[in-house]
């Protein structure tokens, strides 16, 4: 099970150090660009219809990270300058996107 053992921000970036000690960095604009939730994503019907518009390609720039926080022991949730707090970024997400 994926554990982390920091969270930091560095300049622009969010810094993770899982608790194996291995590290994971993203911008904070990738960061808000690869939300998870509906608002970013898009949301589907039961049928896989596409709901609601997503914001896939929008330019993020300047957007960063203002805190965070954890929800179980499972994800985090980011808080973001444009407002934007409503993505869960489980720990396996996190890990991925920061090894990219």
């Amino acid at each position: 099970m994926l554990k982390i053992k920091d969270i930091q921000f560095i300049g622009s970036e969010v810094a993770i150090k899982w608790a194996d000690n291995s590290e994971g960095y993203i911008t904070m604009e990738r960061l808000r660009a690869l939300s998870p939730s509906a608002e970013t994503q898009g949301e589907k019907d039961l049928l896989g219809n596409p709901m609601t518009g997503d914001q896939k390609g929008k330019d993020f720039s300047g957007v960063s990270v203002t805190g965070w926080a954890p929800v179980g022991g499972y994800a985090i949730q980011f808080t973001f300058s444009d407002g934007h707090r409503t993505g869960l970024y489980s720990f396996e997400y996190l890990q991925e996107i920061t090894s990219e």
